[in-house]
């Protein structure tokens, strides 16, 4: 065999090597492919709702050696994109993934209309899409749609009625009267509150003073609290995403703004908020809650500090994480990496989460907190959905220091 021959045969030898090698990488492991905001105006949410829960989820995972799938341990790689919170970049970011990366899962996007705007071609894909960060009315008929589709987070009815029981508690203990300013960020998730919750306040007997929505890109909130304030409400509901939580909130405590509840949506959750606002976050109201006193949430709260860096928040970034420990189990169930055997696992399981036992009822949760309060440091929930879940009495917003 002359040189040439043996060179040709060594380069052959190592290339089957490595073609064997790479099948033998991949074989052993599920990558997992998630689009979310890195930049843009929900990125601040995402930082702290969506990526931190995942690259925990996925240290916890491959740190006890993979995901059991027939009787074998499969660790798990996660292939990240940003989206740029732009529903057309999410699009293509899923796109890819299904088609150029051929990830064995999805983990559902940021937001409710990028989940709503991406769950056609997740469907097409045949992934589940477990959405945990999506609050919308639709989800039954969203659920019909696109069967491969579960919904975490509840309707925008269900959290705007809650809402305006903690209320109608805190009127009837004469901390409130009924005068509300209503405003609300002019996006899906916004407008869908804000079209659920403005006639709840209308039929518990509720004058709304001051009604008013802003775009996505608000960045001055002096006008809307100035607006709120000259119409003296003895309460103010935002329907908000996390720029403008923290900016309503920040020109609230500068204007001195004197209502008895103050209520802010997604981001009051946020450990953050407590930290920008200091004693002026005392009593504020929010969307979410958790069972802070329960053991398993302290649990995921040290784990999440101690791996990430980070406090989670106190909502939505521990349904993130149960939202990939029901993908976990389903596929253990399932035996295998079968996307339709995965969903029909999802569809009818019960799963040990750290939100509790979770079970889909129509690709639903149906009990879930949505109202929470920082009360001595801690966000805790105040209204939930069912009395399963331990919730403590709403208190009054006594100042802003």
């Amino acid at each position: 065999m002359n040189q040439s021959t043996i060179l040709k045969s060594l380069l052959a030898a190592a290339v089957a090597a490595a073609l064997t090698g790479g099948a033998a990488v991949a074989q052993d492991t599920i990558t997992i492919g998630s689009s979310a905001p890195k930049t843009g105006p929900l990125a601040q949410g995402a930082a702290v709702t969506h990526w931190p829960a995942l690259h925990l989820w996925v240290h916890d995972v491959n740190e006890r050696g993979g995901i059991d799938v027939g009787g074998t341990k499969m660790k798990v790689e996660l292939i990240e994109y940003d989206d740029g919170t732009v529903n057309e970049n999410a699009i293509q970011n899923i796109q890819r993934l299904a088609t150029v990366d051929q990830v064995d899962f999805l983990v559902a996007p940021y937001g409710t209309g990028i989940n709503l705007a991406t769950a056609p071609i997740i469907a097409q894909y045949g992934y589940p899409q477990i959405a945990v960060t999506a609050v919308t009315d639709g989800v039954d008929e969203f659920a019909a749609r696109w069967p491969n589709s579960f919904w975490t987070l509840g309707t925008s009815t269900a959290n705007a009625e809650s809402l305006v029981k903690v209320l109608n508690d805190l009127r009837d203990r004469g901390v409130i009267g009924n005068r509300v300013a209503v405003v609300n960020v002019a996006d899906a998730f916004g407008i869908e509150l804000a079209n659920a919750g403005k006639p709840a306040l209308e039929n518990a007997g509720y004058e709304i003073v001051y009604d008013s929505s802003y775009p996505l890109d608000q960045a001055d909130f002096a006008p809307i609290i100035s607006a709120a304030a000259a119409a003296n409400p003895d309460a103010f509901v935002a329907f908000s995403y996390p720029p403008d939580t923290f900016g309503l909130t920040g020109e609230a405590t500068v204007q001195n703004l004197d209502v008895g509840a103050y209520y802010v949506g997604v981001a009051t959750a946020f450990p953050a908020f407590a930290g920008a606002n200091g004693p002026a976050a005392e009593n504020v109201l929010g969307i979410g809650g958790v069972d802070i006193g329960s053991p398993v949430m302290q649990d995921y709260i040290a784990r999440h500090i101690a791996v990430t860096g980070e406090t989670p928040d106190y909502w939505a970034n521990p349904v993130v994480y149960a939202s990939m420990e029901v993908l976990e189990q389903a596929i253990t169930r399932a035996g295998s990496l079968d996307k339709q055997a995965v969903i029909d696992e999802i569809t009818n399981g019960t799963f040990d989460t750290v939100m509790g036992e979770w079970h889909f009822d129509g690709n639903i949760i149906r009990d879930y907190y949505t109202v929470g309060q920082w009360q001595d440091g801690q966000f805790v929930g105040v209204g939930a959905t069912t009395d399963k879940l331990s919730v403590v009495p709403a208190r009054a917003k006594d100042g802003w220091q």
